[in-house]
């Protein structure tokens, strides 16, 4: 932990706060969308969540706190989402979150398996990947910047691709077949089979000898506590339980259902990442002169408009640059913040190809961890179970390469 750290943070903090104040007076839903990325980008690394983890902590340590914890974080969304969109449905409005109902399809097999294997490599996946790189990782800057290459190289194959018979699929929104309620438990009951499952396989690895538990670094931990019977609340121990101490995988699950519901009631729709990603790659291409002219995707009204505002206009940019100084400001406010490097060639390799593989494959399968996996499966989608069975898949498969490849 590094105390001269503190002040820094503090600065940084006053001005993304006043920078949220300045993008709010030009436009309400950019301060919205700036305020709430600060928000996710604080609660996920304090309390070191993230997707990608799910099968990374699984596959090397048989640990199963944080998939559980993900398991907590779905089935909070889940009953509160559903309580929306029933209301609006009752009461003959238009029911949010429905954009996360995906079109299920080969394409959103593929777009997923790939996905999986791509953040595998990256080391981290579509949110983990902001959040990375304001912790200071110095691959998360390589995955980045060839994600964003990746989303422009998918969406430019979707212009043939749609047309195929793999984008030939459907949509199924639970609730339309079964009625709210039962929706409801048919996903609980589904998330409780998974708890079952992960619990079985840790005990299987406890067996074997294989099984490694959570680890935090001894800064992270509470502080012993000096005197029992005064409590100062100006004193360093009052500071690090605030600003230092660890969260756990479940508070930082309850705190992010919280971000994701006021994006979902602020906005009607549920909370993205990727497709802001491809534009960044348009931007990015258009700087040495690469005409997207061709591609469908940059012909639309909404995307012709938002290249041609620019990044500071764009309120899916703003999100995403808010999550990545959020982690800033939640790392130097803890001491944590430093840059880590550990790359040679191959790992410089695999985090280009797990960019490349993470943009291509959100794009064909209609987003990443969070829109076509999290946000779907919270809007009782079919789509969301479907995306995420094949992520699993293609990070199993992912890290199997990473390990015979030494990516």
């Amino acid at each position: 932990m590094k105390k001269n750290q503190f002040y820094p943070g503090w600065i940084l903090f006053a001005i993304a706060i006043a920078f949220t104040a300045y993008v709010n007076g030009v436009s309400h839903k950019l301060g919205l969308f700036t305020i709430t990325g600060l928000g996710i980008g604080y609660v996920m690394q304090r309390s070191r969540f993230g997707f990608a983890g799910i099968v990374r902590k699984m596959h090397y340590m048989g640990n199963s706190s944080l998939p559980k914890a993900v398991l907590f974080l779905l089935s909070i969304s889940l009953i509160v989402v559903a309580a929306i969109q029933y209301n609006a449905h009752i009461n003959g409005l238009v029911i949010p979150g429905m954009s996360s109902v995906k079109t299920i399809s080969m394409l959103t097999v593929i777009g997923a398996f790939v996905f999986g294997i791509g953040m595998m490599f990256a080391g981290g996946c579509a949110s983990g990947t902001l959040t990375d790189l304001g912790e200071g990782y110095v691959r998360a800057a390589i995955s980045l910047l060839f994600f964003c290459i990746g989303s422009v190289i998918g969406v430019a194959h979707l212009d043939t691709l749609k047309h195929s018979v793999l984008a030939s699929g459907f949509k199924f929104y639970f609730p339309d077949y079964f009625g709210y309620f039962a929706s409801v438990m048919l996903f609980l009951a589904f998330y409780g089979l998974m708890y079952l499952l992960i619990k079985k396989y840790e005990a299987k690895r406890k067996k074997e000898g294989s099984y490694i538990s959570e680890g935090y670094e001894e800064w992270e931990k509470d502080l012993p506590i000096k005197n029992e019977t005064e409590y100062n609340m100006f004193s360093f121990e009052t500071y690090h339980k605030f600003f230092v101490k660890r969260w756990s995988f479940y508070i930082g699950g309850v705190l992010l259902s919280v971000m994701f519901l006021v994006v979902l009631t602020t906005t009607g729709k549920n909370w993205g990442v990727s497709t802001t990603f491809a534009y960044w790659g348009g931007w990015i291409l258009q700087l040495f002169g690469v005409d997207l002219s061709g591609i469908g995707f940059f012909q639309t009204d909404k995307a012709i408009k938002i290249m041609a505002n620019g990044f500071f206009n764009d309120s899916g940019s703003l999100r995403n640059l808010g999550i990545m100084v959020g982690t800033i400001i939640a790392s130097l406010l803890a001491g944590g913040l430093s840059i880590t490097k550990n790359m040679n060639f191959r790992k410089v390799i695999g985090y280009i190809l797990g960019g490349l593989f993470m943009g291509y494959g959100a794009r064909l399968g209609s987003g990443c961890n969070i829109g076509a996996f999290y946000s779907a499966l919270s809007s009782m989608s079919l789509s969301g179970i479907v995306f995420g069975g094949f992520l699993i898949l293609g990070g199993v498969t992912g890290l199997k390469l990473v390990d015979k490849f030494k990516l």
